[in-house]
């Protein structure tokens, strides 16, 4: 074995922990699905280290300073969540340590470690312990003592994981949320995942064939052909949700007659066909026959092949977030970019159609259990034409996806913390564009105190928090964050909860429902709050959401 790691066994570690931690992530998930179903943390991770395999996977490296750069930069445009961002200034910080090495020993990479660790303490305003930081902190100086008296990597590394296994059981006790709940910390649970899958990596003890594999962008075979070589125009690649006790024989026979290099993946669920055909819109309506169709991508070989010969560069479906941004610039007329526009994350129609009527430029989709990447806000905040950008995150584990805009961006960015949609709603009534740039920002976020936010959801299973007795499956109320109970019947939870509210002395409540809830049940709620607060101006928008039955304003 040898005693320093190298671009190769770099990016087999990085290939490994991926393969586990996707392997993971529902157990991973479930550790935070307490009180609400927003167990999101495996998933968060999960997503942002696929991003750094997908540019990995695009070519080879001869330096490990090149592999670490390569994984530091994708994960920080893939971060999604607070524990992606966090796990991605972790790398980011191991790769400016290792800036212009081939290789490292034991104590280069202790110190690059230590270094990651440092990085996402100084990113993180309020820094809690019993959270992945402290994970990786103990796991980083566990890693850097063990180094300075002579370990080598594979030894250096053991320690790491040892002192990340104890940190991460120890979660439990300095974390009254995770206390309460019984559960170890989930964030610090993937970085183990990730740093044991690294250790084995090294050792050579993982087998990237014994975990599910990762899916990664296919392409289109065509760059050595010429337009009249190619028989079949359009490369074609969809999968296809299977009909119980389907055979997809007389398919594949089907197929045969109208393409060439076809390839089908078939499982006891899906199959995935890739053909070459000069009808593809036929063969996904007679694919539809064995089956739901589920994702599809066809591309033109003729005009891919056109473009390299040109000395182009060859249009793929990676490209349509830039197509559709050139046909948007060519249905409209040029306008002269303006100096302020604000970029919104929500989800649900309702919820963009009024952030969209408050002024704002573009809106994210997302928010809880759904947390975009860097990457999703930083495209639409390019594509707002304007030279300042104000981010409205809505949802407190997205804020810091939002601030990794900031450098990345050639337009100045300026986050909002607005942790919940209805403080996003109330900064936009206070986004004043005439004012400069300080004031907006001062009257935006000053304005977040004055709306508090009420929450109707339901349990993911059964608990014990705060003295409640929780069972799957019942209604949850919460307000600002803190729980009020939870109820078998909506009636009683807003009679709880408007005892609640009445401490607030609310003159405006704004009452949004979500996907789940029809008008008239909203209506009937809506008619319970009226008569608790005469006095008040009660106001119901569908908005269309997820995961929450009804989302409350109150001011």
């Amino acid at each position: 074995m040898t005693n320093y790691i190298d671009a190769d066994a770099f990016k087999n570690m990085i290939l490994c922990a991926n393969a586990a931690l996707q392997s993971n992530i529902q157990q991973i998930n479930e550790l935070n699905v307490f009180p609400v179903p927003d167990g999101d943390t495996g998933t968060n991770m999960g997503l942002t280290l696929s991003n750094a395999v997908t540019e990995l996977n695009k070519r080879d490296f001869s330096s490990l300073d090149a592999t670490a750069d390569c994984v530091a930069s994708a994960l920080l445009r893939g971060a999604r969540g607070n524990s992606g961002v966090i796990l991605s200034l972790l790398f980011r910080g191991i790769s400016k340590r290792l800036k212009g090495m081939d290789s490292a020993g034991a104590v280069e990479f202790a110190g690059a470690m230590c270094d990651g660790v440092d990085a996402a303490y100084k990113a993180v305003m309020k820094p809690a312990e019993g959270t992945i930081l402290t994970v990786s902190r103990l796991a980083s100086a566990a890693a850097k003592k063990a180094a300075d008296v002579g370990a080598d990597v594979d030894s250096m590394l053991e320690c790491a994981v040892v002192a990340a296994e104890e940190a991460l059981a120890d979660t439990v006790n300095q974390n009254p949320v995770l206390k309460k709940a019984g559960v170890i910390d989930a964030g610090g649970k993937g970085y183990l995942v990730i740093l044991t899958a690294m250790l084995q990596s090294f050792r050579g003890q993982f087998e990237l064939s014994d975990t599910p594999a990762v899916p990664v962008q296919e392409e289109s075979v065509f760059s050595g052909l010429t337009e009249e070589e190619i028989t079949f125009a359009f490369d074609t690649v969809f999968i296809v949700r299977k009909q119980e006790g389907t055979s997809i024989a007389p398919y594949r026979a089907w197929l045969d007659t109208i393409g060439d290099s076809i390839v089908i993946g078939e499982d006891d669920e899906a199959f995935k066909v890739h053909v070459h055909t000069n009808i593809p819109g036929e063969a996904l309506t007679e694919a539809q026959k064995y089956g739901t169709l589920e994702l599809a991508k066809i591309e033109n070989m003729r005009t891919q092949a056109s473009d390299l010969a040109a000395g182009r560069k060859a249009q793929t479906t990676d490209d349509l977030d830039a197509v559709e941004k050139d046909l948007e610039d060519s249905s409209q007329p040029e306008e002269p970019e303006k100096e302020f526009g604000v970029v919104s994350v929500c989800a649900g129609e309702g919820m963009a159609d009024v952030f969209r009527q408050l002024g704002c430029d573009r809106i994210v989709t997302g928010g809880q259990t759904m947390n975009p990447s860097t990457e999703d806000i930083l495209r639409e905040v390019n594509r707002t034409n304007a030279s300042t950008v104000f981010i409205l995150p809505n949802n407190k584990n997205i804020i810091m996806a939002a601030e990794q805009c900031i450098p990345l961006s050639s337009k100045k960015v300026i986050v909002i913390p607005s942790k919940t949609v209805p403080q996003g709603i109330t900064a936009m009534l206070n986004f004043m564009p005439d004012s400069t740039a300080e004031e907006i920002t001062a009257a935006m976020t000053d304005s977040l105190a004055s709306v508090h936010t009420a929450m109707v959801t339901y349990a993911a299973r059964d608990s014990e928090f705060d003295g409640h007795t929780i069972h799957a499956g019942e209604y949850l109320s919460l307000l600002d964050g803190a729980l009020v109970g939870s109820y078998t019947g909506l009636s009683n939870l807003f009679k709880e909860l408007s005892w609640a509210i009445d401490d607030l002395k609310p003159e405006f409540i704004t009452m949004y429902y979500g996907e789940d809830v029809n008008e008239q049940d909203a209506s009937s709620i809506s008619s319970i709050l009226t008569g608790n607060f005469p006095d008040a101006e009660i106001t119901v928008i569908n908005g269309g959401q997820p995961v929450y039955f009804y989302m409350i304003s109150i001011e």
